[in-house]
């Protein structure tokens, strides 16, 4: 395997998968586990290029995510005595989430297209 191939420290001699190739698990459970990972990391060893990720600036944790994640559900819907219906739930974490990524004024203009839409079928049925 060449040096920039992606994935080249997971399966070159001395890597990841290298060494569990050399392991002599004692239970054909273990073994079978083995193998189930060393195929994984083989099927995916493209996305695993963590030097390259990391080099390229993109985060390789799910620290940001879950950090998001308190800030924008957390914060809102597990307030002290809040409960919540699933449904205004989801609407609720639309618009927090519109709010935090810059959409909230399209996303309210199509609200208020589509209360507008409505509004002027029912007018028509009457």
């Amino acid at each position: 395997m060449g040096r920039n191939h992606a994935g080249a420290a997971v399966c070159r001699r001395g890597g990841l998968i290298w060494g569990l190739h050399r392991l002599r698990p004692a239970t054909l459970s273990t073994m079978a586990a083995i193998d189930t990972l060393i195929g994984y990391l083989q099927h995916n060893r493209t996305r695993i290029n963590y030097r390259s990720q990391r080099k390229a600036g993109y985060p390789l944790g799910s620290g940001g995510i879950e950090s998001a994640h308190k800030f924008i559900c957390h914060a809102r819907l597990k307030r002290s005595g809040a409960w919540w219906y699933v449904a205004n739930s989801n609407h609720m974490l639309a618009l927090r989430c519109a709010k935090y990524n810059g959409t909230f004024e399209q996303v309210f203009e199509r609200y208020r297209q589509r209360v507008l839409e409505q509004s002027q079928q029912k007018n028509v049925k009457k």
